[in-house]
């Protein structure tokens, strides 16, 4: 599904190249469940960035299903993205001037999906994580664990393959933590490939592999 070949990330810093990612090498085969583990500053979100198409490396290619990823146009990028990936943000990017409902509505209305059916998965989904009642709040009136809830909602929208998480259950208590970790483990048994960046070695030990980042190499 995914295949990363000598991927190299960079910024100068007064002509000095200061590396995020270092060569690379990385297969990712469809219903795969990865996660990403590593110090602070050691390239994993900036590893999930590039898979989910947010960010583009130096260097390398990237193929996605086939598809030599950067070397696409923008519009085809973005046409990929919003067909198969769904992405759960550290810092939720939800938007402020959206309900809860419409946050979770947005995946489906670039899908072109109809009014009535994009209704029943709204529903289903608020039904799902619990918040009915917080249908018609915006962004600002909930708890940071509650948008984080919100965030899965609208990156599981899509039905996406391919779920990429930075840190999803880093603004949750134990219990809801635990609920959306067993969420994800049945996702991936019905075919969905993860990819996690966690700092937590009991949500990592989900993953059918895991990965351990440092300094911008695979260790």
């Amino acid at each position: 599904m995914i295949k990363l070949e000598h991927i190299f990330k960079w910024y100068n810093v007064g002509g000095v190249k200061s590396f995020l990612l270092k060569d690379i090498n990385l297969t990712i085969d469809e219903g795969d469940f990865i996660s990403i583990m590593g110090p602070s500053g050691s390239g994993k979100s900036t590893l999930l960035n590039v898979i989910g198409m947010l960010d583009d490396p130096n260097e390398g290619t990237y193929y996605f299903m086939g598809e030599d990823v950067l070397r696409m146009k923008q519009k085809k990028r973005t046409q990929l993205f919003q067909s198969h990936i769904g992405y759960v943000f550290q810092a939720y990017h939800l938007i402020d001037e959206l309900t809860v409902y419409e946050n979770i509505e947005t995946p489906l209305i670039y899908k072109n999906i109809s009014s009535s059916e994009r209704k029943s998965i709204v529903s289903d989904l608020l039904d799902r994580f619990q918040i009915v009642g917080k249908k018609d709040l915006f962004p600002a009136q909930l708890s940071g664990g509650q948008q984080q809830v919100v965030g899965i909602a609208r990156a599981l929208a899509g039905s996406p393959q391919l779920l990429l998480a930075d840190e999803p259950t880093g603004n949750l208590n134990s219990k809801q933590g635990e609920e959306i970790m067993q969420l994800f483990k049945q996702l991936n048994e019905e075919g969905v490939t993860i990819i996690q960046v966690t700092h937590s070695e009991k949500n990592a030990a989900y993953g059918k592999r895991i990965l351990n980042l440092l300094d911008g190499q695979i260790k």
